[in-house]
């Protein structure tokens, strides 16, 4: 298997730059998984590395090897499509056979990569039955076999799993993760708009937004210590809530004045100069905790909307001004709080804090430009 080293990666069509800047290192057995907003490039850049889309500028590498004008063939890597692509009138065997027959490998090494890789994906019993004849993740299944007998240097997805049922890509995921824990010297990467793929998938995820990085990580740094407003509301689901206010307090913990009279206390360090600063603070849904008697509220607002999911509740609060709305959630039945004023609060370790978009915990770094409210 190999690293990927890619040196200031950028795409353009004409005078438009869908990538730019784009900086990454790869090791050897990761698997890094591409999420970003509808359009960011995160599957133009997969199919960069895997040479279907021509390098505008910049450099990648290969286990050290320069690729920009290396064929796809000839690079090391194996693409499993959104779409299965398998060939209808072949069987399972012929369709995993098909690429290593064009290599003119021999009988036997074929026979044994074949029944290598059914092993591993749980292919025994359908390596005779036609696509047709297959549910569609066992096709699925089938496509990543197809990769896994060529032995490449790099796997890449293409959201390999968008096409199935809720069911289905439950299942398949788990399968992903078990061929991942089977092959540990593998390298993959993985493109997906499903933040529980790319949670439980990733050993770093690679946030892409505005034809850049907002930031690269893993999967509970990138949770629990987003760099900017853009990774903390597009990490999460429901996103985190932000809320604007002023800091009132300075030092080892900051105290922030938060418009409508809540006041929030952070584990985030702040300076003296930054008293009296408009900063927004962010608290994620399951950070919220009901206030008890006399506690210090962070918000208050009017139940809109409840949603009963048995372990939780969610609360949609009416909105206030031009803020988004404020969305909380509970553990437990709440039946009764829908049309009833909450108060709502949180530990210090749970309330971030962003001054121009960037966390206080980042702001010693350059400001990225993609860092901006909303996707």
């Amino acid at each position: 298997m190999a690293d990927l080293l890619l040196t200031d990666i950028a795409k353009s069509y004409g005078s438009v730059d869908v990538l730019k800047h784009i900086n990454l290192d790869i090791k050897k057995g990761e698997l890094i998984v591409f999420v970003g907003p509808s359009g960011c490039g995160k599957s133009t850049l997969l199919r960069m590395i895997a040479g279907l889309e021509k390098i505008t500028g910049g450099e990648l590498q290969i286990d050290g090897q320069v690729v920009n004008d290396v064929p796809p063939s000839e690079r090391g890597i194996a693409m499993v499509f959104q779409s299965y692509a398998l060939y209808p009138h072949m069987t399972v065997r012929e369709n995993m056979q098909f690429a290593l027959k064009i290599a003119k490998k021999s009988p036997a090494e074929i026979a044994e990569r074949v029944e290598k890789s059914a092993k591993i994906l749980q292919l025994h019993n359908l390596l005779d039955r036609l696509p047709k004849e297959l549910s569609g993740g066992q096709r699925q299944r089938v496509a990543i076999g197809r990769s896994i007998v060529r032995d490449p240097k790099v796997y890449l997805f293409d959201e390999p799993l968008s096409n199935l049922d809720a069911a289905l890509r439950v299942a398949t995921r788990i399968e992903i993760a078990q061929l991942k824990e089977s092959m540990p010297e593998s390298t993959m990467v993985y493109v997906t708009h499903d933040q529980v793929e790319a949670m439980t998938l990733a050993t770093r995820i690679v946030v892409l937004a505005g034809g850049g990085i907002a930031q690269v990580g893993s999967p509970l740094d990138l949770y629990e210590r987003p760099e900017n407003e853009f990774v903390a509301q597009f990490i999460g689901s429901p996103s985190m809530n932000l809320l604007p206010g002023k800091i009132t307090g300075t030092g080892d913990q900051t105290t922030i004045e938060v418009e409508g009279g809540g006041i929030a206390v952070s584990d985030y360090p702040s300076r003296p100069d930054d008293m009296g600063k408009a900063v927004n603070i962010g608290v994620r849904p399951e950070d919220f905790v009901s206030t008890h008697e006399g506690e210090q509220r962070i918000y208050r607002g009017k139940v809109n909307i409840t949603e009963a999911l048995g372990e939780v509740t969610l609360l949609y609060f009416e909105p206030q001004g031009e803020n988004d709305p404020v969305i909380g959630k509970l553990a437990g039945i709440h039946k009764n709080l829908r049309g009833n004023e909450v108060e709502l609060t949180a530990v210090p370790s749970k309330v971030h804090v962003f001054m121009d978009t960037q966390s206080l915990l980042y702001r010693d770094q350059p400001i990225k430009e993609i860092a901006t409210k909303g996707h």
